[in-house]
């Protein structure tokens, strides 16, 4: 007989027990219904059995909505198995009663097929479907609640749970339902043990209170407190499932390592959510990898490293049947926890929030793992187990039972009863070679039936008595626990079958199940990933051969590089010839760099697959390789140990023993460095011409580098193997993504450094969410960046776009340790990270401070060098494996025995390092000792590897992260940041700069440069205006002083001129230095990096005002001693013009003729025109020709010829440049000689052909007579009035114009004698003046102007415009006293002279000291120059690498600092292409030159040459050169 809707819902209440049955009608009461729908009444309900209120259920809302409220109540009080069972048989019913064929009764075992009833197979698709809604409309309601809806279209990705925002330093606990994904994705990526915890920290809200509370009539025997607020919140594992669900694979993948590393249970199956099917998670734990010791292996201490998915091992299941009034989950994590280091791996219901009704999770299965130690005393099972646990009954989810007991090796099964119904699906099971445990309750229901039908299930199961586990009234929690670890103890000792989670795929797709790998994109990644990895049989061969990655060599001719660029080589051999030869062996290894299949596959892969294709290429990549390195390794750890243990403790063997090791090791960063080392070679051939730009194959791999990065897979910056940093290939990388940001890319740095083994990388790995990798011993090797995005509402206040976190190898690695270069890589390494890094995180293990004084011992000399060039980095340090509170003050006193020797080892290192004063260790870090210095506990509570990740480990890293972002605002307010082209320039410099020392250097970083140069051409521009400004002064002062009689003009008269001239002075110096300042501290783009040149530019202010100081004194002195009278200074100028003023006599009269004036037969307008003769011509004149050397300064330098004048470098740029494309050979040789003279003739003939050119002199000088005549007319127009009318005049102009005293007392007479015939004479002598006499005059002159030519004028100009000019390109004038370069230091007063490209010596005129009979003539050197030697009376003393100031005749010089300090293949293709020339002006033979020479192009050299001086032209070189080329020519 069919069951009708009555039917079940009677059935359902009446297993609901009598105290569950009592809190459902109390929840019916409240329960929410259809509009059209009533409640029942409490009166109704009070006294009502299951009959009663069934039937109530029925008159009050008909059957289909009855069972639906029903459901709805039930899963209201947590019973959500009954509530899935009754809507599931509802279903079923009423799909019998439509179309469906009918099933038989469940008791017809014969017949009967379970799988029939699963979710995916046995029903029609319309069922499938109506199934699939309900589960969907579940799903819906709870991404609903948790604000996920967006990202089912959309799915979260990694780098969205990795970009920093305001959030990101924020503790804050869920406040509502949508904070929960956020909480539980934050709190597991940082590793912390409480990511689970789904309670929200208020109450229920005012919505979500029931009618209980207004009733009156309270039933407090159905009061329940564990239920009270649930409400509130959502099952851990419900919110698990959306978040997974809303998540991208590559972000699920990485939830599910971090949750491994917190000894979470991980999802297994994920129940069928918005789809048909339920998936089995394989892709997402695919990157855990687990490390344990086997007991079969605890005696020789060996281990197995294995990746989890394809570790083969007993898998042991816990599913329940029916209802259980007892955990299962709890269980389970007793089973696995030892009993004094409890963890709760699986959720269960006395967790926090695990009470909470699940509301999507039914049907999940989770799996955990059981690993030993190698420790038999401790260990709970010898070899490693998987353990499984169904949520939910298991009649529910009859497909997910299927497979697990397909896969397992065991079966556990929890019920309280087994009825006739459960008899049937259990039967179903008969013939599988699973083995079946039950474990019961001590109070069985229905004892009777249930042991009948256990005794039934004995044969089909195969049952003996151990398989069946009571929980005993006589055993308690603790002895249950041991009696089921011993029998799954002793399960795992027998022949079970071993399966691992990737086999168990084949097992889940036969039974429908989906599959997450099973993706078209992912399938076609691995196809592709395994068609490369198929091929390697031998990894060292496949390196060899296929990647052509030959390590010996590369480090060979890498450590010969830096051996070379350190001048180390000093033998018989010239060091020009070993870089030529080394050059050929790198070109040799290049030209073989031809792609391999390979490589071609792996580029292809990269290439020509989708963004997301490609992040499954290599992660499929990465699995592959590391399944094969682990294969080989364990054989080769073993040969290693035996070996090492035969031979004795000799760390050089010790080393080559561990090469086979080292050599074995394959992962995607090898091909990674493979595409690195062919793009360099490929750019190498075509730099030597050997490759045309239009053969080129690998110019997109830089892109293709750069999007990975954007992906967040980390870039290689030093090349691990041969510790070399490829600078073309990451600059290239560098410069696209830069490009790809939009130009963007400011950002902070942050590095770690350490001794290995620190947990380096899982500390930035916690801290910002980025995949360096991580294992014990040498893992990183090199150096390699991640680049972490700043959300837009945090840009402003952090003052970045991004963070860029770079990941070191550590430092004294144990096998290296002892080798002769392991200290000078650990150098270089902490070098280059400490100075490319805003701030380093020094990274230290142990309450102690013996780490810390190993690594501060190896950055000292790094520190100290970063100092001498104001460079500051902020160091914070970590130390790590410290739990005890008191760590904080035992550390401090370890921290005063630690900086005592460390003091004593800076005061040393400062003796030495010029310009560092001595100083105690603190500072010369920017490091506070309380606040910078952070103690962290231990990564594991307990010991591995089951021990979960420390709370305390999670919480102290958010604290340091909190500060560092705090820090990270307050530093980036103070100083600009860099972006990714001047990271990558300083990066350039740096590296160049360690290749070329041995322990010091100085940095020349082409960023810095260029601000540097910046800041000085608006210096230059304070400089001119303060010469300008004393220049106009002073001539003020010489008029004034001509103009006075000769009696007041004494030693008083000077002492007073010195003192005004020098408060005018400190007022112009003081104005400059209002200037610099106001400039720095404006915020000018990038100039605060040059705040710390601040004193340079003091200095050289205070050398400006000394050397005015000097001059204008002088000046004075003159002035008064010459004692020269107007009458003279007249005749001086008027001789000075005699020969071009001949014949011009008359003029003047013949322009007042023009106007209509007769000055013959006036004798009043014949004085005025012999006034205007004899003394305002002269004074105009002279005032022309003291003004127009400033006018024509100031114009040229305003003009856009001087753009090669905005610094010494610049204007070495553009005279190098200019040689270079002339190839005029006497050009050269006065260059390199004489380069004062060569340098005033460049600037001569560049003033000359640019006057001429513009007719610029004569705007000038008609400007400057134009406003010469307005100050006569407006002296004129002021002095009218006056009684002395001249006397006025000429007191208003004589700090203006040089007059004469006796013309102007002839003019007074003549107008006294004029008024008294006419008392208006005053003012026809103005009128007269004014319109006619001086316009004739203006014209006369500018006439005359027109006569001379430019060479004329500027020859005798009292101030030589080219001397002005040339004082800005002199500097303090000092050369290098090796190859005679000219310093190109800006200011005078600097203490270090440098210059951007030396030359060989050879080119230089040898000093004869070679006696004159020796039988053969010296031969020109080609030897490089070394600025850094010291110089004292003609002798090179070798091996000073600092040069004492210049007291005492001893020039200091920068140390050669980067690659621009060799010789530059400018001088060399100079020297090649006069190699004969130089030696017959010299009377020398011709140098041998390195063969190499020959091949380098005059393009080259100009390359070669931009190169060098790219800090300081501030265009490219080649439009650069556009603006000047065609002035001036230095030679006809």
């Amino acid at each position: 007989m069919e069951k009708t809707g009555r039917d079940l819902l009677l059935e359902a209440l009446d297993d609901l027990g009598e105290d569950n049955f009592k809190r459902f009608k109390n929840k019916l009461r409240a329960a929410r219904l259809e509009e059209r729908y009533k409640a029942i009444s409490w009166r109704q309900l009070e006294k009502g059995d299951p009959v009663d209120v069934s039937n109530l259920l029925i008159s009050h809302y008909g059957e289909r909505y009855g069972v639906e409220v029903t459901v709805q109540v039930l899963g209201d009080i947590n019973q959500r198995d009954l509530a899935e069972r009754l809507s599931r048989a509802d279903f079923l019913r009423r799909k019998q009663n439509s179309d469906a064929p009918k099933v038989q009764e469940l008791g017809e075992e014969a017949d009967f097929h379970p799988e029939q009833e699963s979710e995916t197979q046995g029903h029609p698709e319309s069922e499938e479907r109506d199934i699939s809604q309900e589960r969907r409309r579940a799903t819906q309601g709870v991404l609903e609640k948790l604000n996920l809806e967006q990202y089912r279209s959309r799915q979260l990705r990694l780098r969205d749970l990795q970009e920093i925002s305001p959030e990101s330093r924020e503790t804050w606990a869920p406040m509502t339902l949508g904070d929960l994904p956020w909480h539980f994705l934050r709190k597991v990526m940082a590793l912390n043990g409480t990511a689970r915890n789904t309670r929200l920290v208020h109450g229920a809200t005012d919505d979500q209170e029931t009618n209980e509370e207004q009733e009156v009539h309270i039933d407090y025997n159905n009061l329940s407190l564990s239920n009270m607020d649930s409400s509130s919140s959502l099952n851990p594992l419900d919110v698990l499932c959306a978040v997974l669900l809303c998540s991208d694979s590559f972000l699920q993948q990485e939830i599910l390592s971090r949750m491994s590393m917190c000894q979470f249970a991980l999802p297994l199956l994920l129940p069928a959510l918005d789809n048909p099917r339920c998936t089995l998670m394989l892709w997402t734990m695919r990157d855990i990898v687990r490390k344990w010791r086997p007991h079969s292996l605890a005696e020789s201490r060996g281990f197995r490293e294995e990746s989890l998915v394809l570790t083969a091992m007993p898998t042991i299941s816990f599913v329940r049947l029916g209802s259980c009034s007892f955990s299962k989950s709890k269980l389970l994590n007793d089973i696995l926890s030892l009993s004094q280091q409890h963890h709760d791996f699986f959720v269960h219901r006395d967790m926090e929030s695990g009470n909470v009704p699940r509301e999507i999770a039914d049907g999940l299965v989770e799996i955990s793992w059981y690993f030993p130690g190698g420790r038999e005393n401790l260990d709970l099972f010898p070899e490693p187990i998987a353990v499984t646990n169904l949520h939910g009954d298991i009649e529910l989810h009859w497909l997910q039972f299927s497979f697990l007991t397909e896969v397992s090796s065991a079966v556990f099964i929890v019920t309280e009863s087994i009825n006739e119904r459960q008899y049937a699906l259990l039967s179903s099971l008969q013939g599988s070679d699973t083995k079946y445990y039950f474990i019961f309750n001590c109070k069985i229901e229905k004892p009777e039936e249930t042991l009948g039908f256990l005794y039934k299930l004995e044969s089909v199961l195969k049952l003996d008595k151990l398989s069946v586990l009571m929980r005993e009234n006589t055993l308690n929690h603790a002895q249950f626990v041991e009696k089921l670890q011993f029998t799954i103890g002793s399960l795992t000792e027998s022949s079970l079958k071993r399966t691992s989670v990737a086999d168990t795929a084949a097992t889940a797709r036969e039974l429908g199940i989906r599959v997450d790998e099973d993706s078209e994109e992912c399938q076609s990644a691995s196809k592709r990933a395994a068609g490369i990895t198929a091929e390697i049989k031998d990894v060292a061969k496949y390196k060899r051969e296929m990647l052509r990655l030959p390590e010996d060599r590369c480090k060979k001719l890498a450590k010969e590089e830096k051996e070379l660029c350190r001048m180390q080589w000093q033998g018989d051999t010239a060091t020009g010839f070993q870089a030529s030869q080394q050059r050929k062996e790198w070109l040799d290894l290049q030209a073989k760099c031809e792609l391999t299949d390979g490589m071609v596959k792996f580029i292809t892969g990269l290439g020509k697959l989708s963004q997301v294709e490609t992040h499954f290429f290599l992660k499929w990549m990465k699995y592959h390789l590391g399944h094969i390195a682990q294969s080989n390794l364990s054989s080769l750890q073993a040969d290693y140990e035996e070996k090492c243990h035969a031979r004795g403790d000799d760390p050089q063997h010790r080393a080559e023993l561990h090469e086979p090791i080292s050599s074995t090791s394959l992962g995607v960063e090898h091909f990674m460095r493979g595409l690195g080392q062919f793009y360099e070679a490929e750019c190498a051939m075509m730099k030597e011409g050997k490759k045309l730009k239009t053969q080129r194959q690998l110019i997109h791999l830089p892109g293709l580098a750069a999007d990975l990065m954007l992906e967040g897979f980390p870039l290689e910056l030093i090349d691990g193997d041969v510790s070399n940093i490829p600078l073309q290939w990451v600059t290239d990388v560098l410069t696209q993504l830069h490009a790809k940001l939009g130009g963007r890319s400011r950002m902070v740095v942050i590095t770690v450094l350490g001794v290995q083994s620190t947990g380096k990388s899982t500390l930035l790995n916690t801290m910002f969410g980025p995949q360096f990798a991580v294992s014990s011993g040498r893992c990183t090797r090199g150096a390699f960046m991640s680049l972490i995005k700043v959300a837009e509402n945090f840009r402003q206040e952090l003052g970045c776009e991004f963070i860029l976190v770079i990941d070191t190898e550590g430092l004294k690695a144990p096998k290296l340790a002892k080798l002769e270069d392991s200290y000078r890589r650990d150098n270089e390494l902490a070098t280059l990270v400490i100075g490319l890094s805003d701030i380093t995180i020094v990274n230290m293990s142990m309450e102690n401070a013996t780490d810390m004084k190993g690594v501060l011992q190896i950055t000292l000399d790094t520190l100290l060098k970063m100092k001498k060039i104001k460079q500051q980095p902020n160091c914070q340090f970590v130390h790590q494996n410290v739990s005890d509170v008191s760590a904080h003050e035992q550390n401090a006193g370890d921290g005063y025995q630690l900086l005592e020797p460390l003091d004593e080892m800076n005061k040393a290192a400062a003796c030495t390092e010029k310009g560092i004063r001595k100083t105690k260790f603190p500072g010369i870090i920017y490091n506070d000792a309380e606040k910078h210095s952070w103690y962290i506990p231990g990564l594991w509570h307990g010991v591995p590897p089951m021990a979960p990740v420390n709370m305390g480990y999670s919480e102290s890293v958010f604290e340091l992260k909190k500060f560092l972002f705090e820090f990270m605002r307050r530093y980036s307010s103070n100083r600009p940041l860099k972006d990714i082209p001047q990271f990558s320039e300083w990066v350039k410099s740096l590296w160049n700069a360690i290749k070329h020392s041995n322990s010091t250097f100085s940095l020349r970083n082409g960023f810095v440069a260029h601000t540097y140069n910046q800041l000085f051409a608006k210096y230059y521009e304070w400089e001119w205006d303060f010469r300008k400004e004393m220049h106009l002064w002073g001539s003020e002062q010489e008029t004034f002083i001509q103009n006075q009689p000769q009696a007041e003009l004494d030693h008083v008269a000077l002492s007073r001129l010195k003192d005004e001239t020098w408060q005018k002075l400190q007022q112009e110096e003081r104005r400059l230095l209002d200037c610099l300042k106001k400039y720095i501290e404006s915020g000018a783009a990038n100039v605060l990096l040059t705040g710390k040149y601040r004193e340079d530019f003091i200095r050289s202010t205070n050398g400006l005002t000394k050397e005015l100081r000097r001059y204008w004194f002088r000046k004075c002195e003159e002035a008064l001693d010459s004692q020269s009278s107007p009458e003279r200074l007249n005749h001086q100028i008027q001789g000075m013009n005699m020969k071009t003023m001949k014949g011009k006599a008359a003029g003047l009269l013949g322009h007042c003729r023009k106007r209509n004036l007769s000055s013959e037969r006036d004798p009043f307008q014949k004085g005025i025109r012999i006034f205007c003769e004899e003394c305002l011509r002269p004074a105009l004149l002279d005032y022309v020709n003291r003004m127009l050397g400033i006018k024509i300064v100031g114009n040229f330098l305003n003009s856009a010829q001087a753009i090669g004048y905005g610094n010494r470098s610049i204007f070495q740029f553009w005279l190098l440049t200019r040689l270079l494309k002339e190839m005029n050979f006497d050009g050269y040789v006065k260059y390199i000689n004489n380069y004062q003279e060569f340098a005033k003739t460049w600037i001569w003939t560049h003033l000359l052909d640019h006057y001429k050119e513009t007719r610029g002199v004569e705007d000038l000088e008609r400007e400057l007579l134009s406003t010469v005549i307005k100050k006569i007319t407006d002296a004129l127009e002021n002095s009218k009035t006056q009684t002395d009318f001249l006397g006025s005049f000429f007191k208003y102009l004589q700090r203006d114009l040089v007059m004469s005293r006796d013309s102007l007392a002839r003019m007074q007479l003549i107008i006294t004698k004029n008024s008294n015939r006419c008392p208006s004479a005053v003012q026809v002598f103005l009128r007269a003046l004014e319109q006619v006499f001086l316009p004739a005059l203006e014209q006369t002159i500018l006439s005359q102007f027109k006569d001379l030519d430019v060479e004329s004028k500027l020859s005798s100009l009292p101030l030589k415009p080219e001397e002005e000019i040339y004082k800005r390109m002199f500097g303090c004038g000092k050369c290098c006293p090796f190859c005679k370069v000219p310093c190109e230091a800006e200011g005078t007063n600097h203490k270090i002279h440098f210059a951007s490209v030396h030359r060989p010596q050879g080119l230089m005129k040898p000093k004869r000291v070679f006696s004159p009979c020796l039988a053969h003539g010296p031969k020109l050197d080609c030897s490089p120059c070394c600025s850094g030697w010291l110089i004292r009376d003609s002798h090179v003393h070798v091996g000073y690498r600092h040069c004492f100031c210049e007291d005492n005749n001893v020039l200091r010089c920068r140390s050669p600092a980067d690659s621009s300090y060799k010789t530059s293949s400018y001088w060399k293709f100079v020297f090649k292409e006069f190699n004969q020339q130089f030696a017959r002006e010299y009377g020398a033979k011709p140098a041998d030159l390195p063969m190499d020479w020959g091949n380098i192009t005059q393009e080259q050299a100009l390359k070669s040459l931009e190169e060098a001086f790219k800090g300081a032209i501030s265009l490219p070189g080649q439009n650069w050169l556009q603006a000047v080329q065609k002035k001036p020519k230095i030679f006809p």
